[in-house]
């Protein structure tokens, strides 16, 4: 019998009610912004960042409005100049590629491997090739690379590496978690995140002159001292002079929604991966085929990726068409044009459109992605595998 799913996808897991209560008072009070003029005493975004940071176990967090502006700040903080080359995963958001254009840095992309995740002979040799000091690591899709391996490569040529952590709230390689292994982790709080806020960003970091310059450059104006996460005086005295205001600090508003969720990370992330292994499981298919993923990998999926082998592009596109009638929208990464959050490097023309990857576009080539929403029951999951074999077995009749 053919099924169809009755839970809409797209859907957000909602905050908590102890984040509309917070929203509320905060309101009703009409201390929105995060900062006083006669003190800061208390405010959501500075308590939020002592929290997340001792969260991460880091010394420093600063919170601006998204985490797009949290990758770009941490890597202006980091000492990216125009014209820097940036090494970057070639399967990623556009949101990474854009914040270096931002900056007006030059993106080189490296290599994707059959795990989705950075190629660490082509990180060398592009390194190598470019004399690129920065490395944007974007963990796409919650897949994680080998990050001891890639901390040591980029020790070995004096790289600096700044983590996209947007797909991975509270995810781990051996135990250690993203955002942990460079100089600074960028995090998000869009809705489709582990936490919901609409928009947020979080950086991480242990180094005082980068949290320093994150602070000044996300627009604390000379009230930097209402920050508690944060460096101590004589080391804004270095740069108060030197740091433009971009206006993009978090307002106390997307603060006081988000810090009662973070108590909730441990069991949302358990809630994920279980919907993830759930599905996975019944995904058995001559024509499908999952990402591995190593023990070392403590991953967090908030979405499902799989391969389709062996479909014309007609069929995938059949494919698509039919599982997203049946309730299951499938994103496809080898469109020819982007469409919704989906996107690969030759979609960005405002970067060098000369660059060849071209492993990688043959294995984006037949990438699917759906969705994971927390509020998926466990009958709703295995609707959801059913609808995807149903499709695929009406495209490819024995």
């Amino acid at each position: 019998m053919r099924v169809s799913l009755d839970f809409d996808l797209a859907t957000p897991e909602p905050p908590p009610q102890a984040s509309v209560d917070a929203a509320v008072k905060l309101l009703q009070s009409g201390y929105l912004f995060r900062y006083g003029e006669m003190g800061g005493e208390g405010n959501e975004a500075a308590l939020l960042e002592v929290e997340f940071a001792a969260m991460l176990g880091a010394k420093y967090c600063i919170g601006v409005n998204s985490g797009g502006s949290a990758i770009f700040l941490a890597l202006k903080a980091a000492g990216v100049q125009p014209g820097d080359a940036v090494l970057l995963n070639a399967f990623t958001l556009a949101p990474v590629p854009g914040a270096l254009q931002h900056l007006g840095a030059v993106p080189v992309l490296v290599e994707i491997d059959e795990r989705l995740v950075i190629d660490l002979d082509d990180l060398r040799h592009k390194a190598e090739g470019s004399g690129a000091k920065y490395l944007l690591m974007s963990h796409m899709r919650g897949h994680i690379a080998d990050m001891d391996a890639v901390r040591a490569l980029c020790t070995e040529l004096g790289i600096t590496m700044i983590e996209d952590c947007a797909h991975t709230m509270g995810a781990t390689w051996n135990g250690v978690q993203t955002g942990r292994f460079g100089i600074a982790g960028a995090f998000s709080s869009q809705s489709y995140k582990q936490f919901n806020t609409g928009e947020g960003g979080l950086i991480v970091t242990d180094d005082p002159d980068l949290a320093a310059r994150a602070i000044l450059m996300s627009g604390s104006y000379m009230l930097w001292p209402q920050h508690e996460a944060a460096p101590p005086p004589e080391v804004f005295a270095r740069w108060t002079a030197q740091c433009a205001n971009h206006s993009m600090r978090m307002s106390a508003l997307v603060a006081a929604i988000l810090r009662p969720q973070l108590p909730l990370l441990g069991a949302r992330n358990t809630r994920w991966r279980a919907l993830h292994d759930r599905i996975a499981a019944q995904l058995v298919h001559q024509h499908i085929r999952l990402p591995r993923r190593p023990a070392a990998e403590g991953y967090t999926p908030t979405s499902l990726q799989f391969f389709v082998r062996g479909l014309t592009r007609a069929q995938i596109d059949a494919l698509i068409t039919d599982s997203t009638a049946h309730g299951v929208p499938i994103k496809f990464f080898g469109g020819d044009q982007p469409v919704g959050f989906t996107s690969r490097s030759p979609h960005w023309g405002y970067i060098d459109t000369g660059q060849q990857v071209e492993r990688s576009e043959a294995i984006l080539s037949t990438l699917c992605d759906i969705r994971l929403p927390l509020g998926l029951s466990d009958a709703q999951a295995d609707t959801l595998a059913k609808v995807v074999l149903q499709s695929l077995q009406k495209v490819t009749p024995a």
